[in-house]
């Protein structure tokens, strides 16, 4: 019998081994945690699909990124839950909006925690759409001069990046411009580039309380089915300014991360989604799986497959393990 020379094994036979081969890691350089903040006193409020994600009153908020940043992550992304909606979402550019209030209370607190802004209306109207309503549909240009006021007050109180995510045509254009026009031009944008209309999105909407009240966001968020007009929409944001371009959701979109990436030079980050956490977080629970090494293999699937970061509500959880050497 003649037994094979080339051995792949060898290289997976010991840990220390397999460690030093690996191609693709996880580092606390790679996550970002979302974070969600709400009007009130003394709320850390447990959202009911997503166990250990929490919103916080502003007087709990510090406290909660105080030890996001003792887990050396190193960047959270703000959504804002307003004591009052109306028609267009107004409290995203007032100086006493949520997240105006959040920035600056963070900045004060966690000065060295990074800070991004979800940028978009839909948990700040009456009606739970990503802008101006023209009937039942939402306007794309009168959108773009709210989007425009929202950016500019966001940098104003602190914001280190904003994230604009309603998938509005040109609204990169819009916002690098007002930014630029505003003092603003150090301000990088990292934009929901590709986002789907994906039914991953249910628990965030519980979240952060942003179900639209009448139908759904097909006519501004990408049809699931196409993977062409992803690559149309990612190097539009290129060509009007975008410094990040994401894809959402990740896990059943790992194909457009890694088109994206082979195919511009920019960052690209993958939003690890609401829908995609909880699945893995009910399932642990009842014991069908290992929770942890799930959460792992589908955290390194999304670095594999070209995102250079992840936002994930897993972030603490994987902080921890890799400061115990797990991963």
């Amino acid at each position: 019998m003649e037994f094979p020379k080339l051995r792949p094994r060898r290289l997976r036979l010991k840990e220390n081994i397999r460690r030093l081969v690996r191609e693709t890691t996880l580092t606390l350089d790679d996550i970002i945690y979302p974070i969600f903040v709400r009007y009130g006193h003394n709320v850390v409020e447990e959202v009911p699909s997503m166990p250990g994600v929490f919103r916080y009153s502003l007087d709990k908020l510090a406290d909660a990124v105080k030890e996001v940043a003792d887990l050396g992550i190193k960047a959270v992304i703000l959504f804002g839950i307003p004591e009052k909606k109306d028609e267009v979402g107004s409290d995203t550019w007032s100086d006493d909006g949520i997240i105006q209030r959040a920035l600056r209370l963070l900045k004060k607190e966690v000065p060295e925690m990074y800070l991004i802004t979800d940028v978009c209306f839909c948990e700040y109207t009456t009606h739970g759409h990503c802008g101006v309503l023209c009937g039942d549909t939402v306007c794309n240009d009168e959108t773009l001069e709210n989007l425009k006021k929202q950016v500019v007050s966001h940098a104003k109180n602190g914001a280190d990046m904003v994230a604009p995510s309603g998938m509005m045509d040109g609204m990169v254009k819009a916002i690098r411009e007002a930014l630029d026009e505003a003092g603003f031009s150090h301000i990088p944008i990292m934009s929901y580039s590709a986002k789907f209309a994906s039914a991953f999105y249910g628990p965030f909407r519980e979240a952060a309380e942003s179900a639209p009240s009448f139908g759904d966001r097909r006519s501004y968020q990408m049809d699931p089915a196409n993977a062409r007009e992803a690559l149309k929409e990612v190097l539009l944001d290129v060509q009007e300014g975008a410094d990040i371009v994401m894809v959402k959701p990740a896990l059943a979109y790992l194909d457009i991360i890694s088109k994206v990436k082979e195919m511009i030079l920019l960052p690209v980050c993958a939003y690890n989604v609401s829908g995609e956490y909880s699945m893995i977080k009910a399932a642990g629970r009842l014991g069908w799986i290992d929770e942890k090494k799930v959460m792992v293999e589908t955290l390194l699937s999304m670095k594999r497959a070209g995102a250079d970061m992840i936002i994930t509500y897993f972030a603490k959880d994987v902080a921890k393990m890799i400061i115990k050497g797990e991963i």
